[in-house]
């Protein structure tokens, strides 16, 4: 079989199993799976294809027709410029908390510290540490599995005079010492809604990372509360949030002695980040 002949097949496939933009995983797999770029389709359609190739993108297409997401099929996903390993115990990073890291970028100062909260991939604090100088970053988690792969990508990306450490923790159980940054991308899922995410999430990713109780703000009411013991004065909370949650988490923040808080829109438009200033 030749190459436009294989990606079409996996177009059909895919589309007919109801997966969104069926034509573009259907390209990207085809490029996995034969070691290809975007360009190959066009130019060199007429490209033989191997049996293993074949194979192999036959298994994966299957897969992903029954809806496992396309990056834990690759174990990759692009994150703010970087290339970050993923699985099924870490939540997929996704371009709306690129904001969330670009905020952070434009408070952030050389040799600050950073505690990233329910790190996952460790993708926010990596990236930050990554386009910043001198800083020093330490990622929380309660899932071993998790940190594992944040500990891979750190060392893949930080490489080894990195300035990191990874703690297993339920939320601020064992951290010590004080930030001038704290930032998390936390579960908000309102715990009712979780049935109706798409089967990529609700049946592949962690439910330990979309859970965010019964409102969806569980995780902000406590790390707001508890931030402030480990904030310097004059530290910021940094939090991503769901579209409709900007005005009860800033709320939360004012309620627990924050100033200054600012909602910020991705660039949809809708509420994606909020954040303040602990005065101490």
């Amino acid at each position: 079989m030749i190459y436009r002949e294989c990606y079409d097949w996996g177009r059909a496939v895919l589309e007919a199993a109801g997966v969104p933009e069926a034509d573009l995983d259907a390209r990207l797999l085809l490029e996995y799976v034969c070691g290809t770029d975007r360009n190959t389709l066009l130019v060199h359609g007429g490209r033989e294809v191997t049996a293993e190739e074949l194979n192999r993108y036959e298994d994966l297409t299957a897969r992903r027709a029954g809806r496992i997401p396309l990056q834990q099929l690759t174990g990759v996903q692009e994150f703010m410029g970087l290339t970050f390993q993923v699985n099924e115990h870490v939540l997929i990073p996704r371009q709306d908390t690129e904001i969330l890291v670009e905020e952070v970028l434009r408070k952030l100062h050389d040799g600050m510290r950073i505690l990233d909260m329910c790190t996952g991939s460790g993708c926010i604090l990596i990236s930050l540490l990554h386009y910043s100088n001198g800083c020093k970053g330490v990622g929380a988690d309660i899932s071993p599995e998790a940190l594992k792969v944040a500990e891979e990508n750190a060392a893949r990306l930080l490489g080894a005079e990195r300035s990191v450490k990874f703690l297993q923790s339920n939320l601020f159980e064992a951290i010590s010492g004080k930030y001038e940054i704290i930032v998390s991308n936390p579960p908000y899922i309102v715990r009712s809604d979780i049935p109706e995410l798409m089967p990529e999430v609700r049946e592949h990713e962690p439910v330990t990372a979309l859970d965010g109780g019964e409102d969806g703000l569980d995780f902000y009411r406590e790390i707001a509360k508890e931030s402030r013991a480990y904030l310097t004065g004059g530290g910021m909370l940094f939090f991503e949030i769901g579209c409709s949650q900007g005005a009860a988490v800033q709320e939360c923040m004012r309620q627990n002695g924050f100033v200054e808080t600012v909602i910020r829109k991705d660039y949809s438009g809708l509420d994606r980040v909020v954040y303040g200033i602990w005065p101490g």
